[in-house]
């Protein structure tokens, strides 16, 4: 009798959507789980607010879909959110088994904290440290079950295409994907992962802009490898810049949760002025774009450094918020004098375009979490609807892969991979150009397409931008590949992508303004701007 052999599935990314997935796929696949740094290390771990849920008996399905609908601003697709929020109550129940631990209440046994753009009480939370403690019971799990390798300080360079390797460079399609090289970076050494299915879960690409609450890992990687290899992209214009991130020369990409708010916080302009109120019916609690642009204005109407977060209204915010009352502290602030804070790229609402179990337009390529695109998010994403979409869709692709991934469908075997070819390269001797680049990249970005666009500003980037492109491609290949060298064309070409996305969308809507195109079109908007 013979023995069927265990699919392969390769997952890049260690976030709340690759660790879940991992622990689902383990049931019937063996799964490599690469983490470019340490598995702790990821988005997901530094999201203070929650997870969107419909928790309460006083809540309903019907309008955490509203909800996400409204703030997406016409772009999401109905079957996406009619997914993620239904799916949502099943998912999060599951993930407590798991040991994710939420502040407990009177909710069926949790406190549900309200964030801007709901129009109730349904965010799970920590207090203020909510990623934390999913993103740790996650890896508990992952690190105990015996059917995961996890590789840590791992990162993929690119994905391998059947079509590549059968020398049909030059056919638009590229085949099916067969796994991805990937860069040890601790040792420098370089190999071929073979895979059933290759899962992108690689997060967002908030550092391409100069401010961000993003960590260093958040350069983009999967969009800019699934555009190698021609997937299709979608929606880029679309990155969310978060109201509120601390504003202090020390406190690097430090995030202020918009629950703040929630619970009665209030933002004033630098002359004390409740400068919300008026703007929006919601005033403090609006949708996350007109909150942001709302502050921008400000900032420039005076030449401001930053606005106030008053947080007098909240008596006991030092229980409510433990991490940033300590955090405000240890760099001199006084939290009930106000918190300093600024706008930051934050989250990209476009990504790899899927359907809604996270396959893409490659075969054996799939994608879940921040880095896909399956609609939920529209133009505009609800507030900690993220760490939902990557639990919800992590099981949705689990469930279509155990029963539908096809065992041995490579012509290609793992055994054939080619080994990477170094060339010539030789090892870097310094790296002042790479941080140059780096540094003028997302300076370009934050000056050039922030809160604010023109097609004016955005042509001007896209020139530079090609001619960075031109400076990379002419040293990239003459060195050794570090990690470093990777982010840096990672992030280039994801800055490129978000700038095409950008001039391409004539309009204004959801969390891209154009000043030469104010108006939101609803008659004859380009529905998705698909690259």
């Amino acid at each position: 009798m013979s023995v069927t052999k265990r699919p392969q599935v390769l997952i890049i990314g260690s976030g709340i959507a690759g660790l879940t997935a991992a622990l689902r796929c383990a049931r019937f696949a063996s799964v490599t789980l690469l983490a470019k740094d340490t598995l702790l290390e990821s988005n997901t771990l530094y999201a203070q607010g929650g997870i969107a849920s419909v928790w309460s008996d006083a809540d309903s399905f019907e309008s955490h879909i509203e909800d996400t609908l409204r703030a997406g601003a016409g772009l999401c697709r109905a079957d996406a959110v009619n997914a993620a929020v239904r799916d949502g109550p099943t998912h999060v129940a599951r993930l407590i088994e798991l040991g994710a631990q939420f502040v407990r209440g009177s909710d069926h046994g949790i406190d549900l904290h309200q964030e801007g753009g709901h129009s109730h009480r349904r965010i799970l939370h920590d207090h203020d440290a909510s990623g934390r403690a999913i993103q740790a019971a996650l890896v508990e799990n992952v690190r105990k079950n015996q059917s995961i390798r996890v590789l840590e300080h791992s990162a993929a360079i690119d994905l391998i295409m059947e079509n590549k390797l059968l020398r049909k460079d030059k056919d638009k399609n590229l085949g099916q994907c067969l796994g991805a090289y990937v860069l040890d970076t601790k040792s420098g050494a370089i190999q071929p992962f073979a895979a059933d299915l290759t899962v992108l879960a690689t997060g967002g690409a908030g550092k391409v802009y100069l401010y961000t609450t993003n960590p260093d890992v958040a350069t983009g990687d999967g969009i800019a490898m699934a555009a190698r290899a021609r997937a299709r992209i979608a929606n880029l214009e679309f990155m969310q810049f978060h109201p509120t991130c601390l504003f202090h020369p020390n406190a690097k990409n430090f995030l202020i949760t918009e629950a703040i708010r929630g619970e009665g916080a209030v933002l004033r302009n630098l002359q004390g002025e409740a400068f919300m109120k008026g703007r929006h019916p919601m005033a403090d609690l609006a949708p996350r774009d007109i909150v942001a642009r709302a502050i921008d204005e400000e900032l420039k109407r005076v030449d401001a450094p930053h606005v106030w977060l008053d947080i007098s209204p909240i008596t006991d915010f030092d229980v409510k918020f433990p991490t940033i009352s300590k955090r405000c502290r240890e760099l001199g602030i006084e939290p009930k004098d106000g918190i300093p804070v600024i706008p930051a790229a934050h989250y990209l609402c476009g990504g790899v375009l899927t359907d809604l179990v996270g396959r893409t337009s490659i075969p054996g390529l799939a994608a879940i979490g921040e880095v896909a695109c399956t609609g939920l998010h529209g133009s505009n994403r609800l507030a900690s609807n993220s760490l939902l979409e990557g639990l919800v869709f992590a099981h949705r692709l689990a469930d279509w892969a155990e029963n539908e991934i096809e065992y041995h469908r490579t012509r290609v075997k793992p055994a054939n991979l080619p080994v990477w070819d170094m060339g010539r390269a030789v090892d870097i001797e310094e790296r002042i150009d790479i941080s140059a680049s780096w540094r003028e990249i997302r300076t370009l970005m934050w000056n050039y397409v922030g809160i604010i666009r023109s097609d004016r500003r955005l042509k001007r980037a896209q020139e530079r931008l090609l001619q960075i492109r031109h400076e990379v491609n002419e040293d990239y290949w003459k060195f050794k590949v570090n990690r470093e060298l990777l982010e840096l064309r990672n992030l280039l070409t994801v800055a490129e992508l978000i700038v095409e996305c950008a001039l391409s969308r004539k309009e204004s809507r959801g969390l891209h303004a154009n000043v030469d195109y104010p108006e939101r079109d609803d008659r004859n908007f380009l529905k998705d701007t698909v690259i």
